[in-house]
């Protein structure tokens, strides 16, 4: 048994088996992908690689979808239509891994480093993986399976070029939207839950306009710091006052920025904040807050014109249709185990793959699977220090351990993928 082999977890013969044969050369494909990290719609090598891999499989293929995006179709027979979807883009951050394969690329319109720090090299991976499996084991399933390389994710947006480029005119509306995203909790086990999972995220530019003068003349002035002041202080009663203790939400004042000169009294000030919250409702009613709070503090000032408030992103919540993670938990705990299947709390961070299934009116499953070293997880959590010793998503030094991380992510989508697709017709276990 090889390396890879003693990593996959469960006993479903026709995924293990086929999985067992691929994963080498995948991994060299997860590495290749890795010294190649490419920024938000400009994943023109990564998307050239997954429609070349794609064809090779027998899929009908379409680049160029909403930018960069690449659609991968297998039309197998009359069934449900069931959507796989991937995110390929990577970060501006510089590497610090020292692996072999570690990225030392640049963006070649700005220069930045860059670094596939959270693991879309490997849901690209993982999700040809699949592909690959699916297509091997036809004839145990019908259906119409959509592969979706989606690009742009870290900036939000690539979701909706998507669908604005008509995804789903063009490829038809999927049953089910399944997702997975690799995350550094064990190898081998999935986390997910009902509901929602991530939370939405909205960031916004606030410009408050003040009067300039003199900082000797402060009375013919409207101190647009002195507003900016009271504005963020205020911002802070969002949560504590106007949020139910059952709920969660997030408002944070990141940026500040006002003034050329400690004689002058600027003009302007303007704030940068990052909102989080886990339902629609809570959603609308931080947001209607932070407009109240921001306009009674430009009034309260004397400000001669209204601030500015400017969406730069909003990504709604991710939200779990509980009946449909069901059946999707269903055919994870067949394929690796009832225990290697957690139920996780909602989890601080934000995803635009919502926004698909919201568009083709599709409920969502999406889940975590593992990518740490299962000892060195147990090892962390026995002494308390996961968060100094296990290296999270947009860290210089996330490293999701290449073959068994693998093995296990093409196994889980793809036992996700079957139990959506109609396997009636299989009459037998494809070795």
């Amino acid at each position: 048994m090889s390396g890879a082999e003693a990593w996959i977890i469960g006993a479903v013969p026709s995924i293990n088996s086929r999985v067992a044969s691929i994963t080498a050369e995948l991994a060299e494909l997860y590495r290749d992908l890795h010294a190649h990290p490419e920024l938000s719609f400009a994943e023109h090598r990564t998307a050239a690689i997954v429609a070349r891999r794609a064809k090779a499989l027998g899929y009908e293929v379409t680049e160029g979808v909403g930018g960069t995006g690449v659609v991968a179709r297998l039309a197998n027979g009359p069934g449900p239509l069931i959507m796989l979807r991937a995110d390929m883009d990577a970060l501006p951050l510089r590497e610090q891994t020292e692996l072999p394969y570690a990225s030392t690329a640049t963006d070649p319109d700005s220069g930045r480093p860059t670094m596939h720090a959270c693991g879309h090299d490997m849901h690209v991976t993982c999700l040809l993986g699949t592909l690959d499996t699916l297509a091997a084991d036809r004839d145990y399933w019908s259906g119409t399976v959509l592969g979706v390389f989606q690009p742009g994710e870290e900036i939000g947006l690539g979701a909706q070029a998507m669908v604005d480029d008509g995804l789903f005119e063009r490829f038809g509306k999927p049953e089910i939207v399944l997702a997975q995203h690799v995350l550094p909790i064990a190898v081998g086990t999935v986390a997910t839950r009902p509901g929602a999972i991530l939370s939405a995220n909205d960031s916004l530019r606030i410009t408050l306009h003040g009067r300039g003068g003199h900082s000797s003349r402060p009375e013919t002035t409207v101190d647009p710091i002195v507003m900016a002041a009271a504005t963020v202080m205020r911002l802070q009663t969002i949560v504590s006052r106007e949020v139910a203790a059952s709920d969660q939400a997030v408002v944070t004042v990141g940026t500040l920025h006002a003034g050329t000169k400690e004689n002058i009294i600027a003009d302007q000030a303007e704030l940068g904040l990052s909102i989080r919250t886990y339902s629609p409702e809570l959603r609308a009613k931080v947001l209607e807050a932070i407009r109240r709070i921001v306009y009674a503090e430009a009034e309260a000032a004397g400000a001669d014109r209204a601030p500015t408030i400017e969406a730069l992103t909003r990504l709604p919540v991710t939200i779990n249709e509980p009946v449909a993670l069901d059946k999707t938990r269903a055919a994870l705990r067949a394929a690796l185990g009832a225990e290697q299947v957690l139920e996780m709390g909602a989890f601080p961070a934000s995803e635009d793959v919502s926004i698909l299934a919201d568009a083709a009116g599709a409920p969502l499953s999406f889940w975590f699977f593992g990518g740490a070293d299962p000892a060195k997880v147990a090892a962390a959590q026995d002494k308390g220090t996961v968060d100094q010793d296990i290296p999270m998503n947009h860290s210089p030094y996330f490293a999701p351990l290449a073959e068994p991380t693998i093995a296990h992510g093409v196994t889980a989508l793809t036992a996700a993928a079957l139990g959506w697709l109609d396997t009636s017709r299989a009459g037998a276990v494809p070795a």
